[in-house]
């Protein structure tokens, strides 16, 4: 009881930016951790000064981000009904509904792995590993972090998703630092110390795969120990079934899905007309991709941390707590967007050569793509902010249409459209001019759901009740 009165407190009297703070920053903190770690493999991989490697593991980054996307499905999805479900004051729904994310994510995580572990050499082929060395480092790396492991890094992310959504961002983005940390110190060991010479792809596949294992284990313990704390609970029942909870977690699930599984797709178009102009392009624009990341993890931490809150606030009727959130929120990411945008145009060059050793072309490339890419990061700030807020809010259909449009309608057409103009970087700039198209169209429908949103004026609480 004390402790859900503590949350009810964080999530109704706590002024908003120190609210945001706490549960924003821990996952900001975690995030970053968590692209470090995703960097760590490049890093490591560039020691060995072989683009083929460097390429092998861009290659498969599609690949292993759809394990996001099956995460973001039902961890999305859980987080927004649970946090709603706590501001009406119904507990047991957000229990049934934690336990319907988390057997749904496993089931789709085991049909993905058996999946890959049948195709992965045409999908590697698909996803622009045509090289024959390329090829056969990167089916490795796949078989591992993906065959062998991907339910690890569904589950750990799933679960970081339904910790936060009861408020204990901290506990969240320890899980998350821990895989990201366990993962920078097994990298070396595996590529350098326990595997011979030339097998380093492989050595960071099974570094990757064990961090994502142990952050998985963490996550289980800290649901364990709180038990009886937690409205998230495991126990299968045709209950979860039952009440809308599918319904209601895929609606919300399905735009962050897509929008991770429009990415990937996105980024495999990208690397395949790239390989059309040789492995050391296709190394430069995987590493710029990568140090573009940061950005990127800032804000999706800093909407991450808020969808609780904001969920919470829209469902239990205080809509101008709600809009203040909203707000407040996407300055912070914006403006941190923009500050990671200035850095990598002052230090494009320096960031792209921490990761590629030899091969000047390589570098230039690079560094020149990084200085495109980071041209959309306030704009993709700003449209991924008003995304989170409509899966926090329930309005699947807003999502659906803003995840689309950020990735996959728009960008995948400019590229073969900007290919053809202005062949290689053509390709590169499609990726900032569709973050400036949708978030123009956000910020349109940020403002109609504002005037003509349900219910939106409603200052009625319902007063909560909680399980003793």
């Amino acid at each position: 009881m004390k402790e859900a009165m503590r949350e009810r407190e964080l999530f109704e009297e706590t002024p908003v930016l120190s609210a945001i703070m706490k549960l924003a920053l821990p996952t900001v903190i975690g995030q970053i951790i968590g692209v470090i770690y995703n960097m760590a493999d490049t890093f490591f991989i560039g020691r060995t000064g072989s683009e083929a490697m460097v390429t092998a593991v861009t290659i498969c980054m599609p690949a292993f981000m759809f394990l996001t996307a099956i995460s973001n499905l039902f961890g999305v999805g859980g987080s927004s009904v649970i946090a709603r479900a706590l501001g009406q004051g119904r507990p047991e729904r957000a229990r049934l509904a934690s336990a319907f994310a988390m057997w749904g994510c496993l089931c789709v995580s085991v049909i993905y792995s058996l999946a890959a572990l049948v195709l992965r050499h045409p999908f590697l082929d698909a996803l622009g590993g045509r090289d024959p060395g390329v090829h056969q480092l990167a089916s490795g790396y796949l078989f591992v972090t993906v065959v062998i492991c991907g339910i690890g890094t569904t589950m750990s992310n799933l679960l970081a998703h339904l910790v936060r959504s009861e408020g204990r961002s901290l506990e969240a983005s320890v899980g998350i630092a821990l895989g990201g940390l366990c993962n920078i110190a097994l990298d070396p060991l595996f590529m350098f110390v326990i595997l011979t010479p030339g097998h380093e792809v492989l050595g960071a596949g099974i570094a990757t795969g064990l961090s994502n294992l142990i952050a998985m284990v963490y996550f289980i313990l800290v649901i364990r120990a709180g038990r009886g704390k937690m409205v998230i609970g495991f126990t299968p029942s045709g209950a979860m079934l039952q009440d809308g909870i599918p319904s209601a977690v895929l609606s919300i699930g399905l735009p962050a899905c897509l929008m991770t599984l429009f990415e990937n797709i996105s980024y495999a178009v990208l690397d395949n007309l790239m390989s059309a102009y040789g492995i050391l392009l296709q190394a430069g624009i995987g590493v710029a991709k990568k140090v573009n990341m940061l950005a990127h993890c800032m804000v999706r931490g800093m909407a991450q941390g808020v969808l609780p809150l904001i969920g919470y606030n829209y469902a239990s009727g205080d809509h101008r707590r709600m809009r203040k959130v909203v707000l407040t929120s996407t300055t912070i990411s914006v403006l941190l967007a923009a500050a990671c945008m200035l850095l990598s145009l002052a230090f494009s060059r320096p960031l792209i050569s921490l990761f590629i050793q030899n091969g000047t072309d390589s570098v230039d490339y690079g560094a020149r793509f990084l200085r495109i890419l980071c041209i959309g990061g306030p704009f993709s700030a700003c449209a991924y902010a008003f995304i989170s807020f409509f899966q926090a809010t329930g309005n699947g259909l807003r999502s659906f249409i803003l995840a689309i449009l950020r990735k996959g309608l728009l960008d995948i057409p400019l590229m073969f459209i900007l290919n053809s103009a202005y062949p290689i970087f053509g390709i590169v700039w499609a990726t900032p001019i569709t973050d400036m198209v949708c978030c123009a169209i956000a910020i349109l429908l940020f403002m109609h759901f504002l005037r003509h949103g349900t219910n939106l004026h409603r200052t009625h609480r319902p007063q909560p009740v909680y399980d003793d």
